[in-house]
């Protein structure tokens, strides 16, 4: 069936918005990696805008020598990887039990968890209730608050809600636990989902920021977020830079290595996102669509 002509007037429309929005999403990126790779004089003069000028690696040789970044991006990995596992457990283990029908107090424990999304204690609280269990400058600071996200538990719930009630009727029959059934048959049938909300609570724990600042003091343990944060408020390493590395400092600019710090603490994702593209669109369309 041929489209109208206004079906592909609307069309064309959808096309250069969105290739806008895209745009404007990818080119200050493109330039921030351009100015990372560019050339003191370069930076200085103003004259970066998409491609690099005069290519130079200082401001990455930099980074990697003169900060703890390595450090602050294992800090990173693990905050991540322990977080998302730990979220992805525990949303399911809740999940799970809220979609069956026969589930005593359902009701009620959706009410008290959906009411958390409209009533939180606030950040003093927190901060207090934290302290007194011993989790200030932990990782368990930064975990156990947000163990389990509301919004992901009512999509993950309405996908369980959506599998067929034969397949737990047979299992049943053929003597399979509680356990079995979560691990061998549920899980596996969910992996597009379990994908699309493990990328957003990875993204959230990997852009970490003001929980570290609150609930962090260990310099040791603060994430890549912070650290490039830090890099791009204080002038103080430029300055120790001059006094103890004369030669590479002549070669930075603040711009070049804040530009540098940025790329290293966005690619990560980059390169993780390409390998759950294909589960994330199933995942954020569950429940879009019925029947």
């Amino acid at each position: 069936m041929s489209s109208t002509r206004g079906e592909k007037l609307f069309y064309s429309i959808n096309y250069v918005v969105l290739f806008v929005i895209g745009m404007s999403c990818l080119l200050p990126l493109v330039h921030i990696l351009a100015m990372s790779l560019s050339d003191k004089h370069a930076l200085m003069s103003g004259v970066v805008s998409l491609w690099p000028v005069n290519l130079d690696f200082s401001g990455y040789e930099a980074l990697f020598k003169e900060t703890p970044i390595l450090r602050s991006l294992a800090n990173s990995v693990i905050i991540t990887v322990v977080g998302t596992v730990l979220n992805i457990c525990f949303t399911v283990l809740a999940a799970y039990p809220l979609s069956k029908r026969y589930f005593i107090g359902r009701k009620f424990y959706s009410f008290a968890i959906i009411f958390t999304m409209l009533f939180s204690a606030g950040l003093i609280p927190t901060y207090l209730l934290l302290k007194s269990l011993g989790l200030l400058n932990n990782y368990g600071a930064l975990w156990l608050p947000g163990l389990v996200s509301v919004w992901n538990l009512m999509v993950l719930r309405s996908f369980f809600e959506a599998l067929p009630e034969e397949l737990e009727e047979a299992s049943r029959i053929d003597g399979c636990s509680e356990w079995r059934l979560i691990i061998q048959i549920v899980l596996p049938l969910s992996i597009p989902v379990v994908a699309a909300l493990s990328l957003f609570y990875g993204v959230s724990h990997w852009n970490a920021f003001m929980n570290v600042l609150i609930y962090i003091n260990d310099a040791s343990k603060l994430n890549l977020t912070v650290l490039v944060q830090q890099l791009i408020q204080n002038q103080t390493l430029m300055q120790e830079m001059a006094n103890t590395q004369p030669e590479m400092a002549m070669k930075l600019t603040p711009e070049g290595m804040k530009a540098a710090g940025v790329i290293v603490m966005t690619l990560p994702m980059l390169i993780v996102y390409p390998f759950l593209q294909k589960y994330f669109v199933k995942g954020v369309m569950i429940g879009a669509v019925k029947g």
